[in-house]
């Protein structure tokens, strides 16, 4: 297995060249990258920049669909090879990965692309098996249509928001919803298209989890609806050294909407870890 990305695209390519164009990289210590789900930016880390960058080395990046390389296609493991390629960059030869949604689904292949550059793996509101198909027929008329409109409809966005944030966040933290759907609406639809056509046929991963070695966080929002915490309640007994935490008042961004939880669990995983 190679080390590096063979033959990167310029889009990868970019995570060498414009490196600190599309991520942050706070603090020093033992290295925790951090990358984002669908439709978010490397700010959705911002609690966890804040609470660990004392002690971490703690490095966020911009996934392609929130840079000027956007266009597809590509899938997760051009994803993966963005994040190998940003990490040798910045000379971090093996760091712990966390994930958020797509993030996640990125991380557990990186984690059988790239096993030599982990030590460890968070993944928040994440699975190892592939959407149901009832939901892949969904997801794809939504990003059809958000194509087809050239920009993220008010509509669109007011759908999203209630699978992208729990109950909780939808009634009492109004800022932090509102925040997000505004930026919503400045993205290109034809971006958010390509972005979730990267992970939304994927085949799943659950049979090759036995060969992922490094000790793995599983982090859930109680309130998630997009990712129910049933459907990743199975990686606990898939993986070889794999715990789970629950997140109450939270849902599918559960690190941003509840993140005294989620940061108290990564940090006690990091101890462990490092």
């Amino acid at each position: 297995m190679a080390d590096l990305p063979e033959d990167p695209d310029p889009a990868t390519e970019m995570y060498r060249h414009r490196t600190e164009t599309v991520s942050v990289d706070r603090g020093e210590g033992p290295p925790l990258v951090l990358s984002h789900g669908t439709l978010m930016d490397w700010t959705m880390f911002q609690p966890q920049l804040d609470a660990f960058a004392d002690d971490y080395r703690v490095v966020t990046y911009n996934n392609r669909a929130r840079t000027d390389n956007w266009q597809g296609p590509y899938d997760l493991d051009d994803l993966a090879d963005d994040c190998r390629t940003l990490m040798e960059a910045k000379s971090i030869d093996s760091a712990v990965l966390g994930g958020m949604s797509m993030g996640g689904f990125m991380a557990l292949r990186f984690a059988l692309r790239y096993p030599d550059a982990l030590e460890g793996i968070v993944l928040i509101d994440s699975m190892a098996k592939p959407h149901p198909e009832d939901d892949q027929e969904q997801y794809n008329d939504m990003v059809q249509q958000t194509k087809a409109a050239g920009d993220v409809p008010e509509q669109m966005a007011d759908i999203v928001s209630n699978m992208l944030f729990g109950r909780t966040s939808i009634e009492q933290r109004t800022d932090l919803v509102e925040h997000w759907k505004n930026r919503w609406l400045t993205y290109p639809g034809e971006a958010v298209h390509d972005e979730v056509k990267s992970w939304l046929h994927r085949s799943g991963v659950e049979d090759r989890l036995d060969e992922i070695e490094v000790p793995v966080l599983i982090v859930h929002g109680e309130e998630d609806i997009s990712i129910e915490p049933e459907m990743s309640e199975p990686m606990v007994d898939q993986l070889p050294n794999a715990r789970m935490e629950t997140v109450p008042e939270a849902g599918h961004s559960s690190n941003l909407e509840n993140p005294e939880p989620v940061n108290d669990a990564i940090r006690s995983f990091l101890e462990d870890v490092y």
